[in-house]
């Protein structure tokens, strides 16, 4: 599929939610978010793993701690406390409505005075053939800006309030702390200009109005 160069494949994610309003406030509480992220009504229940992880990257550990301490007291539960790794700095929490976070830094010192910014936001989606979804998407006009066999795959929009990246399913609970098993529907919709399908691991977009 040709995507033309007028089209626009910015990424927007759209979470699926029981009360839309009570989510964004819980959100913007925790994250200060803005219009990186939507909600929409859904009934549709989703039980344990939901297949997804989405990152918040940031530039240093005190702003990892800062955006913890504000999801914990906007109702947030930790999954992975936030400490030091092989890879920087970062933890894991888990939304009311089931959603799991990522907040991570690549520094393990702070490197300057203190901040709230948000540096990116990653969809990081479990799938259960990374080469394959790879393709799926290459074949709808995403570039791959990072691939590492069966193991990872990224896409990074230039513009685009959102980062794509792809992971083993399996890979990816263990990176939240949970089992991988789960339910339901992914409870998340992505809006872009690349077309309305679900791709073979289920996950849905809509064409961008």
């Amino acid at each position: 599929m040709e995507i033309n160069a007028n089209t626009s494949t910015d990424i927007n994610i759209q979470l699926e939610v029981a009360d839309p309003r009570a989510a964004a406030a819980i959100y913007d509480a925790a994250f200060g978010l803005g219009e990186r992220l939507g909600f929409r009504a859904s009934p549709a229940p989703t039980t344990g793993f939901r297949g997804f992880i989405l990152s918040l990257v940031v530039s240093q550990p005190s702003t990892v701690d800062s955006l913890v301490g504000t999801a914990v007291e906007a109702g947030f539960t930790v999954l992975e406390p936030a400490k030091k790794s092989l890879w920087g700095y970062g933890g894991v929490v888990q939304a009311p409505e089931g959603t799991i976070w990522k907040i991570a830094t690549s520094n393990k010192k702070d490197v300057g005075p203190f901040t709230r910014e948000i540096d990116d936001l990653v969809l990081l989606m479990g799938v259960s053939d990374v080469k394959a979804s790879k393709q799926f998407y290459t074949d709808r006009g995403l570039t791959a800006t990072k691939s590492f066999g069966g193991k990872y795959a990224e896409f990074a929009q230039p513009g685009s309030p959102v980062t794509l990246a792809l992971y083993p399913r399996k890979a990816a609970a263990k990176e939240a702390g949970v089992a991988p098993d789960g339910n339901g529907p992914h409870g998340l919709v992505m809006d872009s200009g690349i077309g309305s399908f679900a791709d073979p691991d289920g996950y849905v977009w809509e064409a961008t109005a």
